[in-house]
């Protein structure tokens, strides 16, 4: 009888949080949901742990402590709060799989804490190794700890390097070009939140949609590829692909190009990466060869999506340099959705960050710590001087 794998399941009541439990409802006899954490959806949270009955449950906001307590109190359900609990769930003897799925910088700490526990990493909070890559990478190499990408592009790379033991001469990591993809400068100048979060292909959270319609996000995916696949950032070609059907490819040194193709659901790398190295049936949509009457690419443009330069930028400062740019699109980009910052003005923040927070070649966790601290600062005096 094969065992249950036990996951531990950080961000549950987000986009990609669902979604697992959506995969772990298509094979309840391989998959346990062990452990759920949410920031601060504590309804949500209660009534998955009320259904999945794990060990343990997170809500990371104090404040709901009790309203989740009280709900769980009559299930055998251990119910945990704040964000240090986070980092201690993850140790958990039983737990096989961490898939962290926080949104931005939070998601460091548990995933260093999980790493240092031997536990296998489903990625998908991509800010990890955004952050902290060279930091990250190194505890994962000394623990001897796998981590499997969830991003659908990262994803499409790691299958299409399955089988080969021949180097990487180029990775081309595809981007769907988000919804502004043909706008003007003038007309991005107009862009309110309530287009910018309208994907035309993904359903995913409110600042992963809002990364993915400045580019930032795409940028954050180049600097992802980097430590995932040990390359440099001059092998890493983002290429626009509007349909989402190609999701990445790689080519190799005669030329050959490996490509993975699949419909735009992200259940399917989730999937994988809880199952690696097995592939499981599952009912996710398959791809309709006739509906597919046209698959385009086109070049980026950097001059309109300045963000994406801005992550190769970082990738050439190194060292502390790219844990700045997220901290100031963390900041530059919740303040777009509350209207405090204009769409290209996120941009200009980051930029101004990257040149005013001192910078450190050989950053420890307390210096990444430090400097997301001090570009979140300096990033919302430079929103406050807007006057919005």
């Amino acid at each position: 009888m094969t065992m249950k794998k036990k996951i531990c399941l950080l961000g549950s009541t987000g986009s990609i949080g669902t979604q697992t439990l959506q995969v772990i409802d298509e094979h309840p006899d391989l998959f346990e949901a062990y452990v759920l954490t949410a920031n601060s959806r504590a309804d949500l949270l209660i009534e998955q742990a009320r259904k999945y009955q794990p060990a343990a449950v997170v809500i990371a906001d104090e404040s709901k402590y009790e309203q989740v307590r009280l709900a769980l109190d009559k299930e055998p359900i251990q119910v945990y709060t704040g964000s240090e609990s986070l980092c201690q769930v993850v140790q958990m003897g039983p737990v096989d799989i961490v898939l962290t799925a926080l949104v931005g910088f939070s998601g460091l700490r548990p995933t260093i804490s999980a790493i240092k526990a031997h536990k296998t990493i489903a990625l998908a909070n991509k800010e990890t190794l955004v952050v902290a890559g060279e930091l990250v990478t190194g505890f994962c190499l000394e623990e001897k700890v796998a981590v499997l990408p969830v991003d659908s592009e990262h994803s499409a790379i790691f299958q299409s390097l399955m089988g080969e033991v021949s180097p990487i001469e180029k990775i081309i990591l595809t981007a769907s070009g988000g919804p502004f993809r043909t706008f003007t400068s003038a007309q991005l100048e107009t862009v309110t939140p309530a287009m910018a979060l309208k994907h035309p292909n993904w359903d995913m959270g409110a600042k992963i949609t809002i990364d993915s319609a400045s580019m930032m996000n795409k940028g954050f995916e180049v600097i992802e590829a980097k430590w995932l696949f040990d390359v440099d950032p001059h092998q890493i070609q983002v290429v626009v692909h509007p349909q989402s059907i190609v999701h990445s490819a790689v080519q190799f040194a005669d030329g050959a190009v490996k490509a993975q193709l699949g419909a735009p659901d992200m259940r399917v790398p989730i999937q994988l990466a809880l199952s690696y190295p097995e592939r499981l049936a599952s009912h996710f949509p398959r791809l309709d060869w006739w509906q597919m009457k046209d698959l385009t690419f086109e070049k980026p443009d950097e001059e309109k999506f300045r963000c994406l330069g801005m992550a190769y930028e970082a990738i050439r400062q190194g060292g502390n340099a790219a844990c700045i740019v997220n901290a100031a699109n963390e900041v530059a980009n919740l303040a777009f959705r509350q209207e405090r910052c204009p769409f290209l003005t996120m941009a200009d923040i980051i930029g101004h960050c990257l040149a005013h927070v001192p910078h450190q070649e050989k950053p420890s966790l307390d210096d990444y710590l430090a400097t997301d601290a001090e570009t979140r600062r300096v990033a919302e005096e430079a929103v406050r001087a807007l006057g919005l």
